[in-house]
């Protein structure tokens, strides 16, 4: 058996087909084209991105793989993202790409081709029957896909059927760490077009937290605040996006301290903080991440303005750091020094020298943005951790102050209090432009945006 016909035969509710049912099934559709002037949306930028990889690898044969569906649970299948080199070169963002392969091919003396090999729209003639009985691909299951003419519009690239790409002997982006690295590499400046996609999904977010923060009324009602948060914002990221860019983290509590903490089945305390990190994700699968810490009380105490301020002055200092021609760490350096100052100061360390302040800050004060969260993470240390910033880069600021709860190093009074801000920034000719500037980062900005919002709420 094929395995096209073994995907008909393996629902356990499927029911048998007659041939007289598969012969009606096979005619009297009307045609249902997609509009001619349909693009994707980077058409304009993608041919010179597939020029810049091009020109990095003359005369050999390349594959960029958009990557597999994954089961998530017997025959349903995990959502599908394709990769985002994938998206990159092609600007296919779709659930219909699983499978899809981006194959440059070398043509004259250094350039090559590129053919986009994809599973084309079902026939409905001739015996096919996919279109009705794949589970997997079949357009009445999932969805219209483009046939070859179509898609060589959308996309300005030749198309072929999946089934004739063969066995190819290529550098493979899946499995070749210097094609994975190059690509990473390539994208670490964005072009005008990609910031401008970054801002969108900033904004998206920014209206999450809006959403977030009216919410919390029910939230701290609900035995499971945390997961009614992450409720909310996921609402506006799939409403305005293709979903959030990465699993939601609304930490309460003591579940700040622990960095990626994304169960988000505790109940809220309004004497405690939130840490809610969180970016819509557009539908060009370009991602925002922000993290605020808000007082659920609508007021940070004492103690925690004291955490507080502290981080939001290690971050001062970080985004100060950023310019064109500084060393990518620098603004980390920049924020753990402050950290380091202010732990000192409090006695919690007895100097600011070492690296002893890690203990309660545990990580890197930020990263690439762009179609991936942790952007561009395959590219060489000495081009991205160990490179200097360049105008159009894209990062996050992220200091973090992360007190456990059962550290005896720590007073009693700071014991699980932690805090994060992060916020995205495109680095300018002159220094960088806060993207996510609409929410505020103060306390008193923070206090007054509460609630502004929770009075809205209440009205």
């Amino acid at each position: 058996m094929s395995d096209a016909a073994a995907r008909l035969n393996t629902g356990s509710h499927d029911l048998p087909v007659s041939a007289e049912l598969s012969r009606f099934m096979a005619g009297n559709w009307a045609a249902t084209p997609l509009p001619a002037a349909a693009r994707v949306p980077s058409h304009a930028v993608t041919p010179a991105r597939r020029a810049r990889l091009s020109a990095r690898f003359p005369g050999e044969r390349l594959l960029i793989p958009a990557g597999e569906l994954m089961v998530r649970s017997n025959d349903a299948d995990f959502r599908f993202r394709p990769h985002s080199a994938y998206a990159w070169l092609t600007g296919l963002t779709g659930e219909d790409q699983a499978g899809h392969v981006l194959v440059l091919e070398p043509s004259g003396p250094n350039g090559h081709e590129a053919v986009l090999y994809l599973r084309p729209r079902s026939p409905r003639a001739d015996g096919n029957e996919e279109f009705f009985r794949d589970r997997r691909y079949g357009e009445f299951w999932v969805g219209r896909r483009p046939d070859l003419a179509e898609a060589e519009r959308l996309t300005g690239i030749r198309c072929a059927h999946l089934d004739t790409l063969g066995e190819p002997t290529a550098r493979n982006a899946a499995t070749d760490g210097e094609l994975a690295a190059v690509l990473s590499e390539l994208r670490l400046v964005k072009d005008a077009w990609e910031v401008d996609q970054l801002q969108l999904a900033v904004d998206h977010t920014t209206a999450g937290f809006e959403d977030v923060v009216r919410a919390l009324p029910q939230a701290l009602a609900h035995p499971r605040g945390e997961r009614w948060i992450e409720g909310v914002f996921g609402l506006r990221a799939r409403a305005e996006g293709n979903g959030t860019g990465y699993n939601t983290i609304a930490a309460s509590g003591a579940h700040a301290g622990v960095l990626h903490w994304i169960h988000n089945d505790g109940r809220l305390d309004r004497n405690e903080l939130l840490l809610l990190d969180a970016g819509v994700e557009t539908d060009t699968l370009y991602t925002a991440d922000i993290t605020r810490t808000l007082p659920l009380s609508g007021r940070f105490s004492s103690v925690q303005r004291q955490v507080y301020e502290l981080v939001l002055a290690a971050q001062e200092a970080g985004i100060a750091a950023l310019r064109p021609g500084a060393s990518f760490g620098d603004f980390h350096r920049a924020g753990m020094k402050v950290i380091a100052e202010g732990l000192a100061e409090w006695g919690v360390l007895k100097n600011a020298e070492g690296d002893l302040h890690r203990r309660y800050s545990l990580c890197s004060s930020g990263h690439m943005l762009g179609l991936d969260v942790h952007d561009c993470a395959k590219a060489r240390a000495e081009t991205y951790l160990e490179g200097v910033l360049e105008e159009g880069q894209v990062l996050t600021v992220e200091p973090g102050l992360y007190l456990q709860p059962d550290d005896e190093t720590l007073p009693a009074e700071l014991r699980g209090v932690s805090v994060r801000i992060e916020d995205d920034l495109v680095i300018t000719a002159d220094g960088a432009r806060l993207m996510s500037g609409a929410l505020p980062r103060t306390v008193a900005g923070v206090e007054e945006w509460m609630g502004t919002l929770l009075d809205s709420a209440g009205s």
